[in-house]
């Protein structure tokens, strides 16, 4: 039976996604490949993986299920690096106001996902950024953003940051927070857990934030 080599490569990712977006439902192969297009002989691989790490287990109706969501959400944010897995463009503006570059941000129409600890500032309020980064789908997406907020090429340390992504999962059940578009929290998590200045300790506020939303959806809060 075809195994996945690795169930956090890229493509992989997004079944992972899948699952853990959307933690109490049942799932066919076949509608989780659809989902996050992808090859039904490609999903199949992935999940007899997860099944034989007991990350999943299938139903009496023969439906997939997610049975240990935390473990898999934390062993992947544990491998996940996102300094490396992406590549990015770095810009200056000259608005030092966190706050104000968000506002802002919420007026752009372009299709961008707000992540790190920008994200985590805008989801849940924790740590202060000093830096804004946003995953954006392609280079026209990217050219709207730097006009809109004015922003300067910069070689490095500038104070927004374009990423490009390391795969387009990452746009997966993207939310909307008062007007600004955001990675799910669950991407959030994971971006979060690895990186520097103070990342995983917002990952942690980011968890328990996950944590508290799938109690309430088992409790059909």
């Amino acid at each position: 039976m075809r195994k996945a080599k690795n169930i956090f490569e890229p493509k992989a990712s997004r079944v992972l996604r899948c699952l853990l977006t959307n933690p109490n439902e049942a799932w066919s192969v076949r509608r989780i490949a659809d989902e996050v297009r992808v090859s039904v002989g490609y999903a199949h691989a992935v999940t007899v993986s997860l099944m034989e790490l007991v990350y999943i287990v299938r139903n009496e109706s023969n439906q997939i299920e997610l049975v240990n969501p935390i473990k898999l959400l934390e062993r992947w944010a544990s491998y996940h690096q996102y300094l490396h897995e992406n590549r990015f463009d770095e810009y200056y503006t000259f608005e030092k106001n966190i706050d104000k570059i968000i506002e802002k941000l919420g007026k752009v129409t372009s299709h961008y996902a707000l992540t790190t600890l920008s994200g985590a500032y805008v989801v849940s309020p924790y740590v202060r950024p000093t830096v804004v980064e946003m995953y954006v789908r392609d280079k026209d997406q990217k050219q709207n953003i730097v006009q809109s907020l004015e922003l300067k090429p910069i070689i490095s340390d500038g104070n927004v940051r374009l990423v490009q992504p390391y795969d387009e999962g990452v746009f997966y059940k993207t939310q909307d927070v008062e007007g600004v578009k955001m990675v799910s929290n669950v991407q959030l998590y994971v971006d979060l857990f690895n990186y520097p200045s103070r990342g995983e300790e917002a990952a942690q506020n980011i968890l328990e934030k996950i944590r508290a939303n799938w109690s309430a959806s088992l409790l059909g809060g």
